[in-house]
């Protein structure tokens, strides 16, 4: 009943992601895709991972459920961290959001905690409202292993922020107390 219920969920999602991009790309929403000319680069966006982000203040951390597991940490620069603590929307040009996501596993010390295990990805949205209009003025960067992850999936991340957050400035993300 579990596996039919994460296969079911998984479906679902595919076909939304699907529907969304799809509609995204139609209506010209995305960037069109293009070499970046670094390798280090995001497909579409040319994002990379930005220099000392382990460093920045929290935001917020979230608990993934299934089908995905994972704990999950945003970060953000100072411009974006003092432009949630003035509660400003949109964000201005120049703020950075980073999040960290790991497969969570039990903690061998302390059975009823769930702790980071192994890093699934680092995903980077950079505000530049001139550079990314065509995408709610936000750059894309989803990263494997510190390297980009492919086109396919970079098409998705515009699609489903437009689609669900858009009121938001296309961020999910808000500020812990």
């Amino acid at each position: 009943m579990k596996l039919m219920s994460v296969v079911a969920l998984t479906a679902v999602a595919t076909v939304v992601l699907t529907g969304a991009t799809a509609a995204a790309a139609q209506s010209g929403a995305t960037p069109n895709p293009g070499a970046t000319g670094n390798p280090n680069a995001s497909p579409i966006y040319g994002v990379t991972l930005p220099e000392g982000y382990r460093n920045w203040q929290l935001v917020a951390p979230a608990l993934e459920g299934e089908p995905l597991n994972e704990l999950r940490t945003v970060v953000g620069n100072k411009i974006a961290i003092d432009a949630y603590k003035r509660g400003e929307l949109p964000f201005p040009d120049g703020a950075v959001l980073v999040k960290l996501a790991w497969k969570y596993t039990q903690s061998p010390e302390f059975k009823s905690a769930l702790v980071p295990g192994h890093a699934t990805t680092v995903q980077v949205m950079v505000k530049d409202s001139k550079k990314y209009a065509a995408s709610g003025g936000w750059g894309y960067g989803r990263f494997i292993d510190g390297k980009p992850a492919d086109l396919a999936q970079h098409q998705t991340c515009f699609a489903c922020h437009n689609a669900l957050v858009k009121n938001r400035d296309y961020v999910f993300t808000r500020l812990a107390p």
